[in-house]
């Protein structure tokens, strides 16, 4: 007979969590930047507000953004006026679209990523999925598990309303899934649609403005296992060590408000500052027990929060400009995609990797940090050890 601690360590794995597979995926309908103030202008019927979509123009160019995707078009603006009506109740009809679309983004980006891992769907034992666009019982979760076929008896935790910070959460939690549970492989989906948050500008609201300026609508995906069968998995990154930090009296920083209207986010203008004033507290903590304490000498995997986040941060921490060129890539070229973001972001990493011939991870380094920001205000930070294949 076991006893109760041989039975304990046998349940669990003998190395750390590692990301095995990522993928990623994007609404079919794209905007460029520099279009889209006239447009977005157009749909909501505030083009007499001349005033306000020069201010509008002005966030645009400042934003970094070249393009966004976004699952509304014209065409379901049309059919659904309300959303296009400034406070106007609405909340039905997106909460309609939400609940079929975000499952079905999530789907796309967790089938490139199972695609990728080049195993079978019932060896998923666990999803774990992010979102702050729907709110239904039973959960994307469950559609999720029904779209991608998998095991009935898969172990599923859905999380919501997480915000920004969502996709570090996410991978925190898959890391203690996998090194709790022997064989495990997590299957982490975040999927965001700005279906909530889409509103028409206001003279008085200016955070509307901010949230058309910044948020756009993508999905991604990873699967994370530890003791990785190097014959038929490729491990990517392993997952040393993950915390999250509460900054103190920092809850009005950002916030939202789910109503009939909709979920209108307010964004303090302070927030670049007040992440950047603890960042390196945070840093050095977490990396006091490896014996790094030189920024530049990591990689780097930060939530694509906005220009002025990602400057102070570089600023605040001495970093070359390029140690933030993969996070400035995907701000780029897909916006803010809230919990999204950040898996996003590490594809790019390792793909910038392959290019430059620096293995497949992270371009060329051994350690690196995952870095999400969001509501509360709330830091997840996470050790990552590069994989070099």
């Amino acid at each position: 007979m076991a006893t109760v601690m041989e039975f304990r360590r046998a349940q669990r794995a003998e190395g750390p969590a590692t990301v095995l597979a990522i993928g990623t995926a994007n609404p079919s309908n794209c905007f460029d930047q520099n279009t889209y103030p006239d447009y977005f202008f157009r749909v909501t019927n505030s083009e007499h507000k001349t005033e306000l979509m020069e201010k509008f123009k002005r966030m645009c160019e400042g934003s970094m953004i070249k393009k966004r995707y976004l699952h509304l078009t014209e065409e379901i603006l049309k059919k659904n006026p309300n959303i296009c009506e400034y406070k106007a109740p609405s909340f039905d009809a997106r909460q309609e679209i939400a609940i079929v679309e975000v499952p079905k983004l999530g789907q796309k980006a967790a089938e490139n990523a199972i695609k990728e891992w080049c195993q079978f769907k019932s060896k998923i034992t666990h999803l774990v999925v992010c979102t702050t666009t729907s709110v239904e019982i039973p959960g994307a979760d469950y559609q999720l598990t029904k779209l991608l076929a998998l095991s009935p008896s898969v172990k599923r935790l859905m999380l919501y309303q997480q915000g920004c910070f969502g996709g570090g959460a996410a991978l925190r939690l898959a890391k203690d899934l996998a090194e709790n549970n022997k064989g495990a492989r997590v299957l982490i989906v975040c999927s965001e649609i700005t279906v909530l948050s889409f509103h028409a500008p206001s003279d008085t609201e200016l955070d509307v403005l901010v949230g058309q300026a910044l948020f756009g609508d993508g999905a991604s995906a990873a699967i994370v296992g530890s003791d990785p069968i190097i014959t038929v998995e490729t491990p990517l990154f392993e997952i040393i060590f993950a915390t999250q930090t509460l900054l103190p009296d920092t809850g009005h920083a950002i916030y939202g408000n789910l109503s009939e209207a909709g979920l209108v986010a307010h964004i303090h203008k302070d927030v670049p500052l007040l992440i950047s004033k603890d960042i390196e507290r945070i840093l050095e903590e977490v990396f006091r027990p490896f014996g790094i304490s030189d920024w530049n000498s990591i990689f780097w995997v930060v939530h694509a929060g906005g220009r002025t986040i990602l400057d102070q941060i570089e600023v605040k921490l001495g970093l070359k400009p390029e140690k933030l060129k993969a996070t400035r890539h995907v701000m780029s070229e897909y916006r803010n995609m809230g919990s999204a973001c950040v898996l996003f972001v590490l594809d790019e990493m390792r793909k910038a990797s392959i290019k430059k011939g620096l293995g497949t991870t992270g371009e060329g380094l051994e350690w690196g940090v995952l870095c999400g920001f969001g509501p509360g205000l709330t830091i997840e930070t996470i050790v990552l050890h590069s994989i070099s294949i």
